[in-house]
């Protein structure tokens, strides 16, 4: 989504920081831009259209209604985009907001502090661009017959991404992604197209065993490359939690194929809560089964750090907005302290997804000994004969500079 298209929504009870902030937002050529003295009439507007801004600034200390509470009923409204805090925080504060937002379904993803500043308002918007509630670009979602096209074409391939230990360089893990790839045009087709068709098409399952078939398959070559133990990583739909005997099915395509759940991660994508009595028997089976169990997309979902502590994930993937412009930005470093804390507390393995740029990659220096790295500055998803290839590659890399 580019600057010039983004809809955002300022709500604060100072005229000057409203003026300011739409003088910076001309300035970065956002051109949708909705200025609000008060909570309760930004609240007002929101009732009537809850999805018609991509981003709401907000102050904490306004009369008649802070911002805490103002946010409480964005969550009731079930408001997607982003919320920006435009206040001074300190560091416990920080994790207290951010836990109450995910709390009450709303999405955190930042704060600037006062006298606002360009270039702060600027690495947020950025930061906006990774979050996943907002897409950059729209693409048309595949027709049904194109699907059940693909599926009984066999034209689901997995595409493989790296997480890489960041002190040994090692690759711990692979991430399976889905992508359709067309066998007359060989067009790649990504999951934005249609894993949401299949999910309202109840054909999920259909893709993901697919899927998961083609990956364990291949997974003796991968494992040829590497003289050291790694796992295959597989996304699952909170949809497909409701489903009591998916674990039962996942180890039974394993075993087909020679494999052994305790050489998988599933990965769950939490844009839901996850709250059903079905969908917590579904994760203990998969556990108990001898699956690890990974949480994606940590950050923009509606788990909160106590519960990390009793869900029984192994590992913590933290999103993209977090990671992005890490190096300059307070709110994401204190959630990042904190999910390391945790995750060494708790023996989790945990993971920076989105890692773009080579200033993220040195701000993560600190965490080398307890962090995995995934992102495009590593690697980007590539098909079976490319990563095998980039292996080489990286191989050749590590050796030369250990």
């Amino acid at each position: 989504m580019k600057d010039r298209s983004r809809r955002i929504l300022v709500v604060d009870d100072s005229q000057a920081i409203l003026i300011v902030m739409q003088a910076i937002l001309s300035e970065l050529d956002v051109e949708h831009v909705t200025v609000v003295n008060s909570a309760v009439k930004a609240l007002e507007k929101m009732r009537q259209s809850p999805h018609q801004f991509d981003a709401i600034f907000t102050d904490l200390n306004m009369p008649e209604m802070d911002g805490m509470e103002f946010i409480r009923h964005l969550g009731e409204l079930r408001y997607p985009g982003g919320i920006i805090i435009i206040s001074e925080m300190e560091n416990r504060i920080i994790d207290l907001a951010a836990n109450l937002a995910r709390q009450h379904n709303t999405h955190l993803i930042g704060n600037i502090a006062k006298p606002v500043q360009l270039i702060d308002v600027e690495r947020t918007l950025k930061k906006l661009d990774s979050f996943v509630g907002v897409e950059e670009t729209y693409e048309q979602p595949i027709t049904e017959d194109r699907l059940l096209e693909a599926i009984s074409h066999h034209e689901i391939t997995p595409f493989y991404q790296p997480k890489v230990h960041r002190g040994t360089k090692q690759i711990k893990s692979i991430e399976v992604l889905a992508r359709i790839v067309s066998k007359e045009e060989g067009q790649v087709m990504l999951p934005k197209r249609f894993i949401g068709v299949a999910e309202d098409l109840d054909l999920v399952n259909l893709l993901t065993f697919q899927l998961f078939e083609k990956a364990a398959n291949e997974f003796q070559r991968i494992r040829n490359e590497l003289n050291y133990p790694f796992k295959l990583a597989f996304n699952l739909s909170p949809i497909q939690l409701n489903d009591t005997s998916c674990p039962d099915k996942l180890a039974l395509i394993l075993e087909l194929n020679r494999l052994k759940p305790q050489e998988v991660i599933v990965e769950i994508t939490e844009n839901q809560p996850i709250i059903s009595n079905v969908q917590l028997e579904t994760i203990n089976r998969l556990r108990l089964r001898g699956f690890d169990l990974a949480l994606d997309d940590f950050g923009t979902g509606f788990t909160n750090l106590q519960q990390l502590k009793t869900l029984p994930f192994t590992e913590i993937k933290i999103d993209r907005s977090l990671i992005t412009y890490i190096e300059s930005d307070r709110f994401s470093q204190v959630l990042v302290d904190s999910l390391i804390d945790i995750a060494q507390n708790e023996h989790l393995d945990i993971v920076a997804e989105g890692i773009e740029r080579i200033e993220e990659l040195q701000y993560l220096e600190r965490y080398k000994f307890s962090l995995l790295m995934q992102g495009y500055l590593i690697s980007r998803p590539k098909a079976l004969n490319e990563f095998i290839r980039w292996i080489h590659s990286w191989q050749r890399m590590i050796n030369s500079n250990p």
